[in-house]
């Protein structure tokens, strides 16, 4: 499974989070490398406190009670396509579906036979920056179900014949993204943005690099990047604190081996820090003139029209907020600019939207329409009018508070389930290495005003300088 998770409108859901190691069996003699902070914010009312631990070994494990008869944990791992080489693009996705054919404990498919005849649910996903494999189970087949899942991730054998196997699943997998007019605009977007990131290159790889890898590369591959210092498992749900924090690091003890009278207390020298080369490299420049790109698809009905800038990514957080509001006023909802312009009132586009992406490194400010071949100049000039108007009137109060409320709605709506939780908790832990951005997006966009979105205009979007994908249909 491939997952793209778009910076802006990620569900937000507490004001605060702890370090601590006290009253938890074998955590005491840590509690020295932990600090506690809280961040508090005005815009949401407090909601839980997720308690943060990371062991010697580099393991970071999050866990919070929640009121919900159902307990998730997520493994997030700091690798994705950005870490690979061109020879092995599709490795980082490929492995997350070789993770699943068994370990020395647990022959293929009996992971989720388990799983299954517990009730419980149990996914993958691939992006560019990270990999995450996640449970869902009732709170009484937690203990049971969670070092079953922690050994698949961290002990798969990568038998041959089911890699060969897989290498089929894989390669159909690609054959339907190219036959996928959304993910062919979007390849090309990125293939657009980016001269020199990973970004650039597909989080599945080409079919012609997936043909010829092979079964000792992924073992090599698996054993550099799924260490645990490089992984954040997140456990919530309706479990005490203290034993979601028992149960997953018994886990991760017993599957590498480690187990001890105290969790975790193996030598640091045994584990091998992946060294990302994506850490190295520095953000592009911003475009200096329009970078154009043209295909003719014969799939089409209606030309598909991309318009993106270069800004910047999860190593600048603090310049993504400006953005994620413009991204907003301009294309989120009827009621935004280019929708009620282009698509209400002057019906040049069937649909149209605008998306700050956020990467580790670098995102990229996104605006997408579906529209008649015959309408491209004009909304490629009207999109760039816009832009234009951004930067020379300051936005609305009105608008502002539109998006407040939106970032409020979706801090209590979307971050109910224990899923969701997780998948808040890792994706920040995991991308920016602190929870904090997570716990304190709210009290973020409340504090930008509108003197701060008419800079970052200036600054980021140029109407004269960006690039732009164009799909024809042949006709």
């Amino acid at each position: 499974m491939l997952l793209h998770n778009p910076l802006f409108g990620h569900p937000i859901h507490t004001d605060a989070y702890q370090w601590c190691g006290a009253d938890i069996p074998g955590l005491a003699n840590f509690k020295n490398l932990m600090t506690s902070t809280l961040l508090k914010s005005s815009v949401v009312p407090r909601l839980n406190y997720p308690t943060l631990y990371r062991l010697p070994n580099g393991l970071t494990i999050i866990a919070e009670q929640l009121p919900v008869e159902a307990v998730n944990l997520s493994l997030w791992l700091r690798v994705g396509s950005a870490v690979e080489s061109d020879a092995i693009n599709g490795m980082a996705h490929f492995l997350e579906h070789m993770v699943f054919k068994g370990t020395k404990k647990l022959e293929s498919g009996e992971f989720e036979r388990r799983i299954e005849e517990r009730g419980a649910l149990t996914n993958a996903a691939t992006s560019q920056d990270y990999t995450q494999f996640y449970i869902t189970a009732a709170p009484q087949h937690f203990a049971e179900l969670a070092p079953l899942q922690i050994d698949v991730v961290l002990n798969p054998t990568i038998p041959d014949r089911a890699f060969e196997r897989e290498r089929l699943v894989v390669l159909e997998e690609i054959r339907r993204a190219q036959d996928n007019p959304r993910r062919r605009t979007y390849a090309f977007a990125m293939e657009t943005a980016f001269d020199e990131l990973p970004y650039r290159r597909p989080v599945l790889g080409p079919a012609a690099v997936i043909e010829q890898l092979t079964p000792q590369q992924m073992r090599d591959f698996h054993a550099t990047y799924y260490q645990p210092d490089s992984i954040t498992a997140v456990a919530a749900g309706n479990l005490p604190v203290q034993k979601l924090i028992e149960i997953v690091a018994e886990g991760f003890a017993e599957a590498t081996g480690t187990k001890q009278s105290a969790w975790g207390m193996a030598s640091e020298s045994e584990f091998i820090a992946p060294q990302s080369e994506i850490l190295a490299l520095t953000p592009e420049p911003p475009f200096s003139e329009i970078v154009r790109r043209e295909e003719v698809d014969e799939s089409l009905q209606q030309a598909r029209l991309v318009m993106l800038w270069r800004v910047p990514g999860m190593s600048q957080l603090h310049q993504t907020y400006a953005l994620d509001i413009l991204a907003s006023i301009l294309g989120h909802g009827r009621t935004s600019r280019l929708v009620q312009d282009l698509r209400e009132d002057r019906r040049l586009v069937t649909h149209i939207s605008a998306s700050n992406m956020t990467y580790r490194q670098q995102g990229t400010f996104y605006i997408s329409a579906q529209l008649p071949v015959e309408n491209l100049p004009a909304v490629e000039a009207a999109i760039a009018q816009h832009i234009r108007t951004l930067q020379a009137e300051p936005v609305t109060e009105a608008e502002i508070a539109r998006v407040r409320t939106q970032v409020a709605n979706r801090f209590v709506f979307g971050n109910e389930t224990p899923s969701e939780r997780a998948g808040l908790y890792g994706y920040y832990q995991s991308m920016a290495g602190d929870l904090a951005p997570a716990l304190n997006y709210p009290a973020r966009i409340q504090a930008q005003g509108r003197t701060d979105l008419q800079l970052a205009a200036k600054r980021f979007l140029s109407p004269e300088a960006y690039g732009a994908v164009v799909l024809r249909p042949a006709f």
